[in-house]
């Protein structure tokens, strides 16, 4: 989402120079006029040009399109780099999980999460395929020639896992949410509101809660990946380790800039899950996701410690730096290479949230098939499930890019109720199909999966720019050379049709390297992912209501309204690290 930081990206958002509005208190006084002479006219052709600064737009200014991040999470993101992480490697040396002195030490556990649209963005870039971009990534977090070759401790990252894992979760999850919401009664707070909308986009998150709080009933309780992945490493290594979620420090690397906002939110530290003994405790609640980079920031991570990612073997590392995971049965599931869902146009960019609540039902409605109408643009999918008979049992929608979502917030809002003496109370917008065919049944949508990037997350702010790609690998393809070095749009629709086959053709290039295994069926993948959500709760003795789920509140921004002295910057940075227990 954060690609909005940039007039030259190829998407739909809003330009900063037309439509985005700094507050006026922040410009700089315009100087007085050098005339001395207060009732002196000046001609039009006597006015001297004003040579005004180019407007510049930051991360401060605008994260959600509506310019409103507080200046505590500006704070809050501008502490997530590739710096913090050497900072940390370099801070605290690396603990073994084998070491039985693991309690005492002051050293950490360090582990990662990896999304599959940062490995597409490396095989892009690099020309390589998916699974050699996962090879990489492992031989620079844990290999020896990667962050392990210097630094003041030889630090390294003792697990490196594929965030797809927990996705398989939240995608089984988000298909039982809507189905008990769909049976459950209208009115219970626990469950989101028809339609549900989908909320592992931090951006759109993001925009909801400051500016459009009617939306808040609608989105899913589920956690994203990134925070969920947070929550079972930090659960499951503190239990099995017997070691505080404090020493276990965890990296997620995304393609997006508002990942590292998600990762600062107050509602996904240890304090939701956390369960204090019996002995008085007081401290300071612990991150679940300690530092979030993108993948254009690790590449300045390897060339900080003068790594060359190209040179680094393109092979899985031997056992001696791939240590089993301390429970055996979670081992299996959090490596597993038996999953249901497939990196394929259908499911699209964003995870396959929509495809696989399709599918869900589908499977439940033998003779059933999914139809699918294209809005206006390629950003709007309309979906209905149609019986055996032709008739609709359910209508979903995809909607990505801000100005679809808009169009889709307005859909949502409540009309407004009449003041009027013997006014009828207006009925309840409905989000119709535009064709008359579709809206005759007169449902509405039942799941929404909403992103804020146009094209999805392969298209993430935080993604390699093909300007970038370039200067790392000479041998892309490049349009004849112009006075302008800005790459045109049909070299910028290319490079992202570029990342988005490396992004579908993940699973192909799997299959290459290992034994191909049986595809699951829906129910025996539910199955599969019930018993390991079960046995990890069973395991840390929290409920899985603790663990998988979160909270949205309504939050006011500070944009446009009188702004905190200027050294207020130091008291929250030392409020973030009460709240992130200890950056």
């Amino acid at each position: 989402m954060s690609a909005i930081l940039s007039a030259d990206d190829l998407n739909d958002f809003i330009s900063p120079g037309v439509a985005c509005i700094k507050p006026v208190e922040t410009l700089p006084a315009k100087e007085p006029s050098a005339s001395e002479n207060p009732y002196e006219v000046t001609k039009e052709d006597k006015v001297q040009p004003e040579n005004l600064p180019p407007a510049e737009i930051s991360l401060t200014d605008c994260l959600a399109c509506s310019g409103c991040v507080t200046s505590a999470e500006a704070v809050l993101i501008s502490m997530q780099s590739h710096a913090e992480v050497l900072n940390t490697l370099d801070a605290y040396p690396e603990v073994s999980f084998a070491h039985p002195e693991v309690q005492g030490s002051e050293g950490r556990i360090f582990v990662a999460s990896v999304s599959p649209q940062v490995r597409a963005s490396l095989a892009a870039t690099y020309n390589i395929t998916e699974q050699e971009a996962t090879h990489m990534i492992d031989q620079l977090l844990r290999g020896p020639k990667g962050l392990r070759s210097g630094g003041k401790h030889g630090s390294g990252f003792t697990w490196v896992v594929d965030s797809n894992t927990l996705r398989e979760a939240v995608l089984v999850l988000t298909a039982d949410e809507v189905g008990e919401t769909l049976s459950s009664d209208l009115s219970d707070p626990l469950k989101p509101k028809k339609p549900v909308l989908s909320s592992a986009c931090p951006g759109w998150i993001c925009y909801a809660e400051k500016t459009h709080p009617f939306i808040l009933p609608h989105l899913s309780r589920l956690k994203s990946p990134q925070a969920l992945s947070g929550t079972f490493l930090k659960t499951v290594l503190s239990k099995a380790l017997n070691v505080p979620a404090s020493q276990i420090w965890h990296l997620a690397i995304m393609p997006c800039f508002d990942k590292k906002l998600e990762a600062s939110r107050e509602e996904l530290t240890d304090a939701s899950w956390y369960t204090p003994g019996s002995t008085t405790e007081s401290r300071a609640p612990v991150r679940d996701v300690d530092c979030v980079i993108t993948t254009r920031e690790l590449l300045t991570l390897a060339s900080s410690r003068g790594i060359s990612l190209p040179s680094l073997p393109l092979q899985p590392l031997p056992s001696a730096f791939s240590p089993r995971f301390p429970d055996a049965t979670l081992d299996a599931f959090l490596f597993s290479k038996q999953s249901l869902s497939k990196q394929t146009m259908n499911t699209g960019t964003s995870g396959g949230y929509l495809h696989h609540v399709l599918l869900t039902f589908q499977a439940k409605n033998p003779g059933s098939q999914i139809v699918t109408q294209r809005g206006r643009n390629a950003d709007v999918v309309e979906y209905i499930l149609m019986s055996a008979g032709g008739e609709p049992l359910m209508k979903a929608a995809r909607y990505y890019g801000f100005r679809n979502i808009q169009n889709l917030v307005r859909k949502l809002k409540p009309a407004r109720v009449s003041r009027l003496p013997g006014a009828k109370t207006p009925a309840n917008r409905r989000l119709m199909p535009r064709n008359g065919a579709s809206s005759a049944s007169g449902s509405d949508y039942v799941y929404v999966e909403v992103m804020a990037c146009p094209g999805g997350c392969t298209n993430g702010g935080g993604q390699i720019r093909i300007e970038d790609a370039r200067e790392v690998n000479s041998t892309l393809p490049q349009e004849e050379p112009s006075i302008s070095t800005k790459p045109t749009p049909h070299e910028q629709r290319s490079w992202l049709a570029r990342v988005d086959e490396a992004y579908y053709s993940a699973d192909s290039d799997a299959e290459t390297e290992t034994e191909t295994q049986p595809p699951l069926t829906i129910s025996e993948n539910e199955t599969r992912v019930h018993e390991a959500l079960r046995y990890w709760s069973n395991l840390t003795e929290i409920p899985l209501a603790k663990l998988a789920y979160t909270t949205y509140r309504e939050v006011e921004s500070d944009v446009g309204k009188p702004q905190p002295a200027p050294n207020d910057t130091t008291r929250v940075v030392e409020l973030a690290g009460k709240i992130g227990g200890g950056w």
